[in-house]
């Protein structure tokens, strides 16, 4: 394991830990050690390769766009387990290009080391619940290593689905689920009769297990349906209207089955679902018009505003003590990537890694003034050091419940609340009655 590599799970698995609130692994590789490939679906650009590799055990080599290593970059990247892979599209000679970086991948995968590719090739700058056709370059490396080895050593194939309530969102759920392995050598017969034949259908294959662990919508006319449900029951993988009672697990299931229910139709639905669609889509524009938020409406139904405040006064010292530490790097952060990347599905991630780290810089100086400011120990100043990123977090959180406790007022001086309400009663009880997803 490199040096950057091994800093950099140790800093972004704190940073991620804070920015996710619900992290759960399924069927998750125990080995730290493995020729696998895994392949990955792609829906959150920066913030992928982060979680794939932090929070889980293998030690893993990334497949990266070849467009980000410069004469500058590439000692940093490639001591962060970074390898450039070139695309037709990037223009040049990318076939030959990619020779070395195939080879550097065969030396990987016989070094017993995992190597992480991102088959979908894109990330789309709106986040999407579904996967886009797989390139068929993990096949081939696959095979190209096999091939280089005289298929003597095992190489696995493992498709890996990042299941996000949001990745905008700060404070949402992440659910990483893997699937069983596709053992490579047991296709060498095949394989050797006829290569594109074999990695054809091995992709597919393997299209089919990575729709297994993620929720995959065929339809974009389908993605709004399916979130709006999603909100109304509070089963699902929103990150605003989830019931915290129900596990992730059982929330990722109901997320994949309810796809599963919609695509069935090729958005072709029984007259009944058709207007149960365009009553629901009716009811949240009605929320928009009305500046009600569907959390807020079922908060301001089912939650004490009291307890609220009460929490609120309870985190304020930690608040106060997390603003002092926390509000300039967060401001400068915020200013400076979304003037640099035009793209918003870098924004996050970015902020993310950057704000740790100019806040861990900037309060440095506190390990060296306050054990004499104060005269206590330097271990209980550089304990308080650590916790930086907490009181952070706690700063972010008291201003959403603030936020919250002044929604939850608006709404319930909203004259047409009571009528929302029972609008929204109406339409998840025919929810019910239609939409036939179990998860208990």
């Amino acid at each position: 394991m490199r040096f950057l590599y091994f800093v950099f799970n140790i800093f972004l698995g704190y940073s991620l830990r804070l920015y996710f609130r619900k992290i759960r692994l399924v069927n998750a590789t125990k080995n730290r050690f493995s020729s696998t490939i895994f392949v990955s679906n792609h829906p959150s650009a920066f913030m992928d390769p982060l979680i794939v590799s932090v929070l889980r055990k293998p030690i893993i080599f990334f497949m990266t766009r070849s467009d980000v290593f410069t004469k500058w970059t590439k000692p940093f990247l490639g001591s962060a387990h970074m390898i450039p892979i070139y695309r037709q599209h990037d223009g040049g000679n990318a076939t030959e290009k990619n020779i070395a970086s195939f080879r550097k991948a065969t030396e990987i995968l016989e070094s017993r080391r995992g190597l992480l590719i991102f088959g979908e090739g894109m990330t789309n700058d709106v986040f999407e619940r579904r996967m886009k056709p797989l390139k068929k370059g993990a096949l081939r490396i696959g095979f190209t290593a096999l091939e280089e080895g005289n298929w003597k050593k095992e190489i696995r194939l493992v498709a890996v689905g990042c299941n996000y309530s949001d990745p905008n969102v700060m404070r949402s759920d992440l659910l990483i689920a893997e699937s069983n392995p596709i053992i490579l050598n047991e296709y060498k017969d095949q394989y050797l009769e006829n290569p594109t034949r074999t990695i054809n259908e091995l992709n597919r294959k393997l299209e089919s297990a990575l729709m297994g662990v993620i929720t995959h919508i065929k339809l974009e006319t389908d993605f709004e349906f399916h979130e709006q449900i999603m909100m109304l029951t509070r089963k699902g993988m929103n990150p605003y209207c989830f019931d915290d009672q129900i596990s992730l697990e059982k929330r990722w299931k109901y997320s994949k089955e309810l796809a599963q229910f919609l695509n069935q139709y090729d958005g072709e639905y029984p007259s009944a679902l058709s207007e149960l669609r365009m009553d629901i889509a009716r009811y949240f524009q009605r929320l928009k018009v009305n500046h009600i938020t569907e959390k807020a409406l079922y908060e301001t139904h089912e939650r004490n505003l009291i307890f609220i405040l009460m929490k609120i006064v309870l985190l304020l010292p930690f608040a106060f003590l997390g603003m002092i530490h926390a509000f300039l790097p967060t401001f400068f952060v915020k200013r400076f990537v979304e003037k640099t990347f035009k793209r918003k599905v870098f924004w996050n991630s970015t902020k993310m890694v950057i704000t740790m780290l100019a806040m861990q810089l900037l309060n440095l100086p506190i390990l060296f003034i306050l054990p004499d400011l104060m005269g206590l120990d330097f271990w209980i100043i550089f304990l308080y050091y650590l916790s930086i990123g907490l009181l952070g977090l706690s700063w972010y959180q008291c201003r959403r419940m603030i936020q919250q406790l002044n929604s939850l007022k608006r709404s319930s001086r909203s004259q047409v609340f009571a009528e929302m309400w029972t609008e929204r009663q109406s339409l998840l009880k025919r929810i019910q009655e239609q939409i036939h997803v179990n998860i208990s």
